[in-house]
């Protein structure tokens, strides 16, 4: 992006989309965000980005710009936990993102859309295992459909367990930060049976590098962002240091997904940053 560009970005004010606009800012574009602060922060904001607070499914209400690109991160984003709440994650996964479509065709825009590598797990039967799970992969398929219907230009990521800097713990945190949070306060770490589900994690500054790439260079679907790496929830439980407790199976609890970063390579992406660095930084600043 060599030129400056007007970029929406949704979900702007989540841990991958305050990374986001952060780095796009610096290369000069006008950056616009939209979120509704459901998980994101107005602490992650960045002094220069133009922030609008509101639901996806009403993005041309608060858009009046014609974008240059547009990132459509801003979904429900946590597995289990969507298996008590469907009706929330139909609204912001289904009805958000067709309002972000809609949006895109009128545009005639190109458009980077987060999907998610759930539908890869346990041999293609991850897409069907949590309300999270189906909506992202269909989602995916509704992309590429609205590209061939109304030949519009697009790139479909993946991502793989994001982390860093800007993570939160509670209901909808992620497991490296909850952990971190817990072992920081002596507490016991709770490790959902059987333990040995693997993950792949990715930090959040690679998982941006990626995204710019893909936004620069990237055309359709598959391009996936995690590093190579994979660890079972229970080691990453042990390098905590931290007492584990064992909890029962719950559904939507995938235990491994097929991780295929070929396109994203032959872009110049790579993952650079390890996760047992990052716990072990972490765990030493606490």
């Amino acid at each position: 992006m060599s030129q400056s560009k007007t970029i929406v970005v949704t979900g702007g004010a989540g841990l991958v989309g305050s990374c986001l606009c952060a780095r796009l800012l610096a290369q000069g574009h006008k950056v616009i965000s939209l979120d509704n602060y459901f998980t994101g922060s107005t602490e992650s904001h960045i002094s220069g980005v133009d922030y609008r607070q509101g639901h996806s499914k009403d993005i041309e209400k608060h858009i009046a710009e014609s974008p240059d690109l547009i990132y459509h991160l801003g979904e429900y984003s946590r597995v289990e936990v969507s298996l008590t709440e469907p009706a929330l994650v139909w609204d912001l996964n289904m009805a958000g993102t067709f309002g972000v479509l809609e949006f895109w065709r009128k545009h005639q825009t190109k458009l980077v859309y987060a999907g998610s590598s759930t539908k890869f797990a346990d041999g293609g039967m991850g897409r069907d295992q949590s309300p999270y799970a189906f909506t992202k992969a269909t989602n995916t398929e509704l992309v590429g459909n609205y590209a061939d219907w109304y030949t519009l230009p697009y790139a479909i990521t993946y991502f793989y367990n994001v982390y860093g800097p800007g993570e939160r713990a509670g209901k909808y945190g992620t497991v490296i930060e909850i952990f971190r949070q817990k072992s920081a306060k002596g507490e016991t770490l709770s490790v959902t049976a059987p333990g040995t589900q693997q993950r792949n994690f990715t930090h959040v500054e690679d998982i941006v590098n990626g995204l710019i790439l893909v936004g620069e260079k990237g055309e359709g679907d598959d391009f996936g962002l995690g590093a190579s790496e994979s660890y079972s929830i229970l080691d990453i439980a042990k390098m905590f240091g931290a007492e584990i407790e064992m909890r029962p199976e719950a559904k939507g609890n995938r235990m491994g997904a097929k991780l295929d970063v070929t396109k994203s390579q032959a872009l110049g992406w790579r993952a650079e940053k390890r996760l047992e660095d990052y716990i072990r930084e972490v765990t030493i600043k606490t």
